[in-house]
């Protein structure tokens, strides 16, 4: 049995411990925060420079961009929803209820839908759309969806990194098609090329706002969580409603195959990674 003088000696170092612990905790704490806002911020800088994709059309032929896009399109639709199931809403259902996820699931979905409806956010992939909105409406649709981009992906990484590295890819995968898309919406409406270039670059740039307000607001309120089943509704209402339908269009036997094939490449890439991270 220890002696008064050697309990009161082991309460003294214990004591004299606890700033030295809780200022270690801290340090590391700092550590964490500093290494998410640094990857958030370069994934968000990373989405925003795809707004100067437009100068990719300098060097492709009209057929050959069409072809490439073609490929994307396929690529992102199976890439989408394969993050939606087996990334968004498996980590969901983990931490909320199976009710709440698909309630907020549903939610993504139909905002989604709202947005291309009232804001005419689609995925238009040439200069030949059968709707023409207005090129600075589609600026300012475009611009909210790249903050929502932003958010989501600030949301994902307060998560986990792996987690937010591949809802990074996702997003890239789907803007790529979409800003060759409103790069050709802007020259079709009668911006020059340079002009449509500039403005599509500041619109995307709202992704790197808006994953450093998700940073902020969503680590302390605890609400990332949330947007992510948010999230897979979305990406389910952007496949589903706006990139399969675009392949259907695909009169070309061997086209339809090729693009059959490379959505079956985007489910099982996006599978794969589930199982490399373990996320």
């Amino acid at each position: 049995m220890a002696r008064p003088a050697e309990y009161w000696h082991h309460c003294g170092n214990f004591c004299c411990s606890l700033p030295v612990y809780f200022l270690n905790y801290k340090k590391t704490k700092g550590r964490e925060e500093v290494n998410t806002f640094f990857w958030i911020l370069c994934s968000t800088v990373l989405v925003g420079l795809l707004g100067l994709i437009g100068i990719v059309s300098i060097f492709f032929r009209k057929k050959s961009l069409n072809k490439l896009l073609f490929v994307l399109i396929a690529f992102s639709a199976g890439a989408l929803l394969a993050g939606a199931f087996f990334h968004l809403l498996s980590e969901s259902l983990v931490k909320l209820s199976s009710t709440t996820t698909f309630l907020f699931l549903m939610v993504g979905f139909v905002m989604f839908f709202v947005l291309e409806r009232f804001l005419h956010w689609h995925h238009c992939h040439d200069g030949n759309c059968e709707v023409h909105p207005v090129s600075y409406l589609i600026l300012i649709g475009d611009g909210i969806h790249n903050a929502i981009d932003g958010l989501v992906i600030a949301a994902s990484f307060l998560v986990s990194n792996p987690l937010g590295l591949v809802t990074t890819l996702l997003i890239i995968g789907h803007e790529i098609p979409q800003e060759l898309g409103n790069f050709g919406i802007l020259v079709y409406g009668g911006f020059s090329r340079a002009k449509a270039i500039i403005y599509s670059f500041i619109a995307q740039l709202t992704c790197v706002i808006g994953g450093i307000l998700g940073y902020f607001f969503l680590n302390h309120a605890n609400w990332s969580i949330y947007l992510l089943p948010f999230t897979a509704g979305g990406f389910i209402y952007i496949s589903c409603s706006d990139l399969i339908p675009e392949l259907h269009k695909e009169p070309d036997l061997r086209k339809t195959v090729l693009s059959f094939m490379f959505f079956i490449i985007g489910l099982a890439f996006i599978i794969g990674l589930k199982f490399a991270f373990g996320e």
